[in-house]
């Protein structure tokens, strides 16, 4: 028995070694693997062969596979075997713990993890029926030296591990085992607390340091894993006892990272607040000075970096109690020590780490927002410095790649990337406008002189380009501020903050105690500021739009304002000079529009006196020439129709529209625009980058789309007054329905209904587009026309568009991009005129002859045509941008003569598209996500009230999405 237990050895070394040399070759190493592997299933001699491996003169690697095998036995053969070998098994592991092992410092951590995890395995097996004093036996144990401390811990830690967290006993043993784990924590807690007292005696007396150091931390490890769900009264016995050790091993470089570890997890325990009022002892002088000092900077390593996040979350989680206890039944105070906690908190805040910055924010928008807490003076008086704190904090700096400022070093440590960084901040950004507006509602005043302050420091300071400055060979670029640089990076982050602070203040004060007069002497400093760097203007802009509430209260700076917009939305940094634009010059340009939409949108009572003035600019910019594009002159289209609204006069605002829009009903009606459309825009023709023929041709689509984005401003905005009667005086009611209810007319109507049959004809052309003949006339350069662009495609399938290092060069597309975009805007606007009419022009709309023929005659023809792959887009397009908007708006009595005749048969062939053939890889997941989005959007559309008036039998659609093969019926009434 012995020779051959020997051989089988000598075996099983020879494999081992072999398995885990370097220079083996694969074949070999899984030979090895698969003896090693045979032996422990099926050997009778794994027992004594696991024993002799599991010596401590053998190799280290040898020695692991001896008590794995020994593992593996106790797992699988254990409840076969005999009591008398059980108990050997037992005496011999016992011995392995107390003898077999070298000491600490020189023992391999997987062989001491190797046996501990045996003796578990006896302990779920044999605990606490037949084997009653295991306890006492492991705290015997402990004072035979520092390794058998050591695996002591890692016992009791993979003993809660199994039992607790992972469970991996059957339901009865580990009830068993838990409920005397619980019935013996006090002595558990009392030898754990001795141990690490003990071991940590002895480290501060620098006899073998490192070993007793090792034996704390194995001991605080083992600690976090039974803190975290035994009763909170062993952690909060002794008067915090515990905390109060963990507090104090916050100052002890080796041992504080496992420390902080143990009192996060003891701090973010729940239950009853009676329970939790004990952790109010951390705010005493000892623990809030531990951790005030183990905070202060240290050099920037990552194992001291993972303590502070730790001791962070550490500070947050002390704060979440607060929180919870202070104003509760359990009558708790407010700590006397609460300005030190805040103070710690704040240093965290100002921490050059963005991530460490991060964490602090949702605990200081508990304490500004708790009903006590908020008005005491120590968190009032911390929210004014938070202000100042803020300001830093907004600016976006620390990118990985650079090396301008502390927080860069850190980033490296945090984020993979500067993409990575970048989505960071803009969450991080987001939370801490939330945080702010939190702040500003404590203190209001000193929020608003805080961001005044920032913008009148900006406006004298001098532009800095930095070294990021933009260098683009492009006239007009070279020498401007790029997205880096500091100026922008400041103006970025201060438009932010005031907009955060500006939109609170003007819901937490009362009307009276608003800062008007320091609020337009801004707005006029704002106005006088004068910059040809398009990236500052645009914050210019935004600043701009911040303080237009309070123009309410003082409308004398209207004009100036319409003009500094005006001015922008003929933007150019170089106004000789005929360069491409680049994207940010276009962004200033479309800010410019959009804030004048708002302006008419939000404050119409500013336009009115200074009409005139507004009119003829728009007129002017109107009839210029190209230098203003389709959506520009669309955005001011739009802009004169939500002033016409507030004519609250019929006759008026019609011949107004009439007058606005005849241009583009004759343009759009004209015969030129009845040209084949793929002629007419050019899609036919071999065309070379730039010549003559292809500015004709944009020139063309440019017109084209003019005419459909001004029409659908018009169908959008247009309405009548909100107040009944204003609207019965303005001659817009022209009957009541069979509830009493208003039948209102639209001043747009009729231009809407002169612009219809050739919308219709062109959505028909467009549907027809991919039949064969149409898609042979494709010239080679446009022969990808239809094909979706790589921009759609990200957007699509959720790819991150960034718009860092895009800002100083043109915007470029080729001719086929170009193309591609003007088909795929021209189809959805088109939808969407046709799907804002309903809405818009209500039963004047619903009222027209045979509509459910002309629809179906134009936007469901063709659709066989399209193939598999565009069809889920497209189909898409119609439900999401027509089919919604002409359900929800659609008067009842009009179910039966339109939505049933028109949505019966497309519901059908839609559900028969749903089901998304396989197709190629590179394709696959773009076309999965398009059939999940027109899935939800057809769902979202039968769910609307008024298809449930369309019922005569009921029809089940089957849903059925290849990728999960997941089934969902959905039942419509028809």
């Amino acid at each position: 028995m012995a020779d051959q237990v020997a051989a089988m050895c000598d075996q099983l070394t020879q494999a081992v070694l072999v398995m885990m040399d370097v220079e083996t070759s694969q074949v070999y190493r899984l030979e090895a693997l698969k003896f090693c592997e045979d032996f422990k299933e099926s050997s009778d001699l794994c027992i004594p062969c696991a024993l002799q491996l599991a010596d401590k003169t053998k190799p280290a690697v040898v020695r692991h596979f001896g008590l794995q095998t020994l593992e593996h036995v106790i797992k699988f053969r254990w409840n076969n075997m005999p009591q008398e070998e059980k108990v050997q098994i037992k005496e011999c592991a016992m011995q392995l713990l107390s003898s077999g092992t070298h000491s600490i410092l020189e023992e391999e951590s997987h062989v001491k993890d190797a046996l501990s995890r045996i003796i578990v395995e006896m302990i779920k097996r044999e605990w606490p029926q037949h084997w009653p004093h295991m306890l006492k036996e492991m705290e015997s144990l402990t004072s035979q030296g520092d390794v058998q401390t050591e695996v002591v811990m890692w016992i009791l830690l993979r003993l809660a591990e199994d039992v607790i967290t992972f469970q991996t006993l059957p339901s009865q043993r580990r009830r068993d085992i838990q409920q005397t784990l619980t019935q013996n924590m006090d002595n558990i807690f009392s030898f754990l607390l001795a141990v690490l007292h003990v071991h940590v005696e002895s480290y501060h007396k620098v006899v073998s340091e490192r070993a007793h150091c090792r034996v704390a931390v194995a001991t605080l490890n083992t600690l976090a894993g039974y803190i975290d769900w035994v009763s909170l009264t062993h952690i909060t016995c002794g008067n915090c006892h515990l905390l109060e050790t963990l507090c104090l091993l916050l100052s002890e470089p080796e041992l504080q990272l496992e420390a902080s570890e143990c009192l996060l997890i003891a701090l973010s325990r729940k239950g009853k607040l009676e329970d939790r009022e004990p952790f109010m002892l951390l705010f005493d002088d000892v623990a809030i000075q531990c951790i005030l000092s183990a905070a202060q900077a240290g050099d920037v390593v990552e194992r001291r970096y993972v303590f502070l996040k730790r001791l962070c979350q550490v500070l947050c989680a002390l704060g979440v109690q607060l929180c919870s206890v202070v104003g509760s039944d359990v009558n708790v105070g407010v700590p006397a020590n609460l300005s030190k906690y805040t103070e710690a908190l704040l240093a965290f805040t100002t921490h050059p780490s963005q991530f460490l910055k991060s964490c602090t924010l949702a605990t200081w928008g508990a304490l500004f927002k708790h009903e006590v807490l908020s008005k005491d003076a120590v968190i009032v008086q911390m929210a004014v410095k938070y202000l100042k704190v803020s300001m830093t904090n907004f600016v976006k700096t620390g990118f990985p790649s650079q090396n301008d400022n502390p927080s860069s070093e850190y980033s490296r440590m945090d984020f993979h990337s500067d993409e990575d960084f970048h989505f960071f901040f803009y969450s991080f950004r987001g939370q801490q406008g939330d945080v702010l507006k939190t702040a500003s509602r404590i203190v209001p005043l000193e929020a608003f002189q805080t961001a005044a302050d920032w913008l009148h420091y900006q406006i004298a300071c001098p532009i800095d380009l930095g070294q990021t400055a933009c260098n683009s060979f492009w006239v007009g670029s070279k020498g401007a501020c790029s997205l880096m640089s500091p100026s922008v990076v400041q103006w970025d982050a201060m438009t932010v903050f005031m907009e955060c602070v500006v939109s609170q203040i003007l819901k937490t004060l009362p009307e009276e105690k608003l800062p008007v007069d320091q609020s337009m002497e801004l707005l006029q400093a704002v106005l006088n500021y004068d910059t040809k760097d398009p990236l500052i203007l645009s914050c210019v802009l935004t600043t701009v739009s911040i303080l237009l509430p309070f123009l309410v209260h003082r409308q004398q700076l209207v004009p100036q304002v319409l003009l500094k917009l005006f001015k922008a939305v003929t933007f150019e940094v170089d106004q000789e000079n005929k360069a491409p634009r680049t994207k940010s010059v276009k962004n200033v340009r479309r800010h410019a529009c959009s804030s004048i939409i708002r302006i008419c949108r939000d404050y119409p009572q500013f336009i009115l006196p200074c009409y005139d003035m507004f009119h003829s600019n728009v007129k002017k910019l109107l009839s210029s020439d190209a230098s203003q594009t389709c959506m520009e002159k669309a955005s001011l289209v739009e802009s004169l129709v939500l002033i016409s609204n507030k004519f609250q006069d019929f006759e008026k605002q019609k011949v107004f529209l009439d007058e606005l829009l005849a241009p583009v009903l004759a343009e759009w009606t004209s015969e030129e625009m009845r040209r084949h459309l793929l002629s007419f825009v050019g899609a036919d023709q071999v065309v070379a980058e730039q010549d003559e023929h292809t500015n004709m041709t944009s020139l063309n689509r440019g017109r084209m789309s003019f005419c459909l984005n001004a029409v659908l401003a018009v169908v959008k905005r247009a309405r009548w007054p909100a107040d009944v009667e204003e609207a019965k005086s303005g001659g817009f009611v022209v009957g009541y329905d069979l509830t009493g209810a208003p039948i209102y007319r639209n001043p747009c109507s009729a231009q809407f209904l002169a612009f219809m049959p050739n919308l219709l004809a062109l959505i028909r052309t467009q549907n027809s587009l991919f039949m064969p003949e149409n898609i042979a006339c494709l010239s080679e350069t446009f022969v990808g026309a239809h094909e979706l662009m790589d921009t759609e495609k990200n957007i699509v399938i959720g790819l991150p568009q960034l718009p860092m290092d895009f800002y100083d060069s043109p915007v470029y597309r080729s001719n086929l991009e170009r193309m591609q975009g003007f088909l795929g805007t021209l189809y959805d606007n088109c939808f969407s005129l046709l799907g804002s009419a309903g809405a818009s022009l209500q039963k004047e709309f619903y009222t027209i002859d045979g509509l459910a023929e002309l629809i179906a005659g134009s936007a469901f023809v063709s659709l066989d045509q399209v193939p598999d792959h565009r069809l889920p887009g497209l189909t898409l397009t119609i439900a999401r941008l027509f089919l919604k908007p002409l359900v929800v708006s659609c008067p009842p009595e009009y179910n039966e003569s339109l939505l049933r005749p028109l949505l019966a048969p497309l519901f059908a062939y839609m559900m028969q598209q749903v089901v998304c053939q396989k197709s190629e890889v590179t394709q696959e997941m773009l076309e999965e996500q398009l059939v999940r989005l027109l899935t939800k959007e057809v769902l979202d559309l039968l769910s609307e009230p008024p298809l449930s008036a369309v019922c005569s039998h009921h029809v089940f659609i089957r849903l059925k999405a290849h990728s999960d093969h997941l089934l969902i019926y959905y039942k419509v009434v028809f």
